[in-house]
């Protein structure tokens, strides 16, 4: 008989390296290696200020995490640093904002597969 097949497969976990790490070099490595692209939020707060630009609902620093950047146009890749792509939505607000083709889909009878190009 061949050899079994348990014995020639290979360990889907990487190897251990002789050096172990603390949480804390990893928190850091993590947070060096975070792109630009990824600080839109902050300066989409600093530029559209702490307030909700739909229901006008204003935040401080303690709710702050409950104000999230909503991209106009629905490129998540576009990020001007002039800010005019997104809108500073609350989660409510973001979340009724990118539910609205799906209840309009909903209401005209067509299926998710159906919807086409969003606008």
């Amino acid at each position: 008989m061949s050899s079994s097949y348990r014995g020639s497969r290979k360990s889907r976990w990487p190897q251990k390296s002789g050096k172990t790490k603390t949480v804390e070099e990893i928190v850091k490595e993590l947070r060096q290696n975070t792109s630009p692209a990824s600080d839109y939020r902050e300066l989409s707060l600093k530029v559209h200020g702490l307030i909700c630009s739909k229901c006008g609902r204003e935040f401080d620093d303690k709710t702050r995490h409950l104000l999230t950047v909503h991209h106009k146009d629905g490129n998540s890749r576009n990020n001007p640093p002039d800010g005019s792509n997104w809108e500073n939505l609350c989660v409510y607000c973001h979340d009724d904002e990118h539910s609205r083709g799906l209840l309009g889909d909903y209401l005209r009878g067509q299926k998710k597969k159906d919807r086409g190009p969003q606008s």
